[in-house]
């Protein structure tokens, strides 16, 4: 595995492999659910290559980047292990220059839920990806569904973009209990934990309300907020896939979203149905 910290380096490198390219963009701390969207690339591709990067431009001036967690030994060797063929770890310096153009998240997807709670978060994400993609070129580049509505925005920039990639949409990965993965995770205590299986718990209410036939939305929001009581709740959102508030839920077309905080953690989940 090679690891490298230039994007200099990482085009001279990039240049010698013959295949198709696996990308798996993410800020670091890796965990089980990175682990499968690495495995999944290393199956599908001739190559695999991994960035680590803390993204600042996604961050918020009141959010954890200072605190974000980091364990850049620890994910040298999660993706030795995965036969990850290029660990890229660049500096923000390496990626940003002082004066460039900017790219905006498209409105109508970016400015609710998660853009609602955090605007300029998506303008971030499509900057460095940005970026990313036309550095390393990839034919294929992984990312969580749990991160659905960043999904529904970066398969957005490569159809109106023209770029060549296709984008590959990730199962999320939970603990046994049913707590989806996340790098915050690290954050909670025991006692949160428990009160984190909230959100899981609601979305399993609303998969259970749609196999017995309910098929309202907001019956199925009113069911769910009811487990997610008494945690600070930022929203509970049932869209299409083209994340447009739906009244009914569409099988085979339907995320259903929550988001709410854990004590000062705020944690994101959801369904596709």
């Amino acid at each position: 595995m090679q690891v490298i910290t230039t994007i200099c380096e990482l085009k001279e490198h990039l240049k010698t492999l013959q295949g198709s390219i696996g990308l798996v963009p993410t800020m670091g701390a890796l965990h089980k659910g990175h682990i499968s969207l690495i495995e999944k690339s290393v199956k599908e591709n001739d190559f695999t290559v991994v960035s680590v990067f803390v993204n600042p431009t996604q961050f918020l001036p009141n959010e954890d980047l200072d605190k974000y967690p980091r364990n850049e030994e620890g994910d040298k060797k999660v993706c030795e292990l995965c036969k990850v063929d290029v660990l890229f770890m660049p500096l923000a310096k390496e990626m940003y220059f002082e004066d460039e153009p900017l790219i905006k998240a498209p409105a109508k997807i970016a400015s609710i839920l998660e853009g609602a709670t955090r605007p300029g978060h998506f303008d971030g994400v499509l900057r460095v990806l940005n970026k990313f993609f036309n550095i390393v070129r990839p034919t294929r580049a992984y990312f969580g569904k749990k991160d659905a509505q960043q999904v529904a925005i970066v398969k957005n920039i490569v159809k109106t973009f023209f770029m060549p990639l296709e984008i590959v949409p990730c199962d999320i990965i939970r603990e046994a209990d049913g707590l989806a993965l996340s790098s915050r995770n690290v954050y909670l205590d025991e006692e949160q934990k428990l009160s984190a299986l909230k959100l899981s718990r609601s979305l399993l209410k609303a998969g259970n309300l749609i196999k017995s036939g309910e098929m309202d939305s907001n019956a199925i929001k009113l069911e769910m907020k009811k487990i997610l009581e008494p945690l600070k709740v930022d929203y509970v959102a049932i869209v299409d896939r083209e994340f447009r508030e739906v009244s009914k839920v569409e099988l085979e077309n339907t995320i259903i979203l929550v988001a709410a905080y854990v004590g000062n953690t705020r944690l994101i989940d959801n369904i596709w149905v």
